[in-house]
């Protein structure tokens, strides 16, 4: 395992350190980016289109692209290193995370000339928002399972359905959707790959109001909605192999999630005291501290077994699964400690509270970060099959058509 920079890898991070001084503002050391946090606010999305120009500009948005999709041709070790060093700033570019990281590769890699041509200069440049129409009410860890259907009507389909879920489905230009094309054949085999303009007639988007009160979430609905047949990305009825193009980059490109973490957890000990006196003197309080910095490191260190892979030009194995499954987990417990430390002001809310607010917010958001992405069981599932070499579960819809597939009463 390697833990330095390669000189060739420390001479671009100080490169993207410098374009990021001049062109952005770094975090107070300390202070932790709260879960879509500011995401909401009048002008954060033109600001965060002005960054994401002048980062394509400078030549570090689609780092790790080929040049002919107007990329930079770098190495996914350099993404890394780009990122690690952009979440010292306060910028907004998980706006256009779907689109730079999961849609436009995966049009690229399936899809013509003319769709690589149209689509991916205005993706890289933020001038075209992407969402992702995946998850639906029936189909969400079992994707496969979808429903909304696409249905051949001349040189175009016809699209009706809902999905859910879809983060900026509100502010969105474009959306990679997968629709069932033919019910006869067995879920893996019947979908399609579609690329959907948000402002087509029929496409009804809802915001759901999430308990944090944000409102990043929402339903879409499609009504009689028309694609043209070339907007299709790939064969009819591979779809699924399409979308396993985005789901294993999606998963690959899984950042670690938001705090607080054991350095906010360790500081808010250090700030409050208890009826028996300082809390970092509390043997139960350094008991949980312990599991959760021994916890930190471990997910650290495997973080590093990825990047190692990653700049010697492997593929990483399934450690990303299990870096999501334990630091949800994580951060939920820290969360929920957090607000019992404080006792009756974890009840408050609001910036007043201790670390600004950061333990009370997590603990509304940390429980969909362990469904977004795969859930908890997803996450067993593939390290029971991928590392411990445990049989797989069984499947009972195997070589069935979708519409012989029992749903329940109807």
């Amino acid at each position: 395992m390697d833990f330095d920079d390669t000189p060739e890898e420390a001479e671009f991070r100080a490169a993207a350190r410098a374009f990021l001084d001049a062109n952005a503002i770094r975090r107070a050391p300390g202070a932790v980016e709260g879960y879509r946090r500011g995401q909401d606010k009048p002008g954060a999305l033109e600001a965060a289109k002005d960054f994401q120009r002048r980062k394509a500009e400078a030549g570090f948005a689609g780092i790790n692209w080929p040049v002919e999709w107007g990329g930079r041709g770098g190495t996914q070790i350099q993404q890394i290193i780009y990122d690690q060093e952009e979440a010292r700033y306060d910028v907004l570019t998980g706006i256009f995370g779907i689109g730079v990281n999961l849609a436009l590769p995966t049009i690229c890699t399936w899809g013509t000339d003319a769709h690589r041509a149209r689509f991916a200069g205005p993706c890289l440049r933020g001038e075209e928002v992407w969402c992702q129409l995946f998850s639906e009410p029936a189909g969400g860890s079992d994707l496969a399972a979808l429903r909304t259907r696409a249905v051949r009507d001349g040189d175009g389909w016809v699209v009706n359905g809902q999905k859910i879920w879809t983060s900026g489905a509100h502010y969105c230009d474009f959306g990679i959707l997968v629709a069932r094309t033919d019910p006869d054949r067995p879920k893996h085999e019947g979908l399609s790959y579609f690329i959907l303009d948000m402002k087509s007639p029929g496409v009804e988007i809802r915001p759901i109001r999430q308990i944090s009160g944000s409102a990043h979430f929402n339903e879409v609905f499609f009504t009689d909605v028309r694609i043209a047949d070339d907007r299709r990305v790939g064969p009819v009825g591979a779809g699924w192999k399409v979308a396993l193009t985005t789901l294993m980059r999606e998963r690959y490109g899984m950042r670690a999630a938001p705090g607080p973490d054991f350095e906010e957890a360790f500081a808010l000990a250090q700030a409050l005291t208890l009826e028996d006196g300082p809390a970092l003197a509390n043997a139960a309080v350094r008991e949980k501290l312990a599991e959760w910095y021994t916890r930190t490191q471990g997910l650290r260190f495997t973080r590093f077994r990825t990047m190692t892979a990653l700049s010697r030009g492997q593929t990483p194995g399934p450690e990303s699964s299990i870096i999501k499954l334990v630091a949800g987990n994580k951060l939920q417990e820290i969360a929920a400690w957090g607000l019992d430390l404080m006792g009756m002001a974890g009840s408050e809310s609001g910036e007043a509270l201790p670390l600004g607010g950061l333990f009370e917010e997590a603990l509304l958001y940390a429980p969909a970060l362990r469904i977004a992405g795969g859930t908890d069981e997803i996450m067993r599932n593939i390290i029971a099959e991928r590392v411990l070499g445990l049989p797989p579960d069984i499947r009972a819809d195997k070589g069935m058509a979708f519409r012989d597939v029992p749903t329940g009463p109807r």
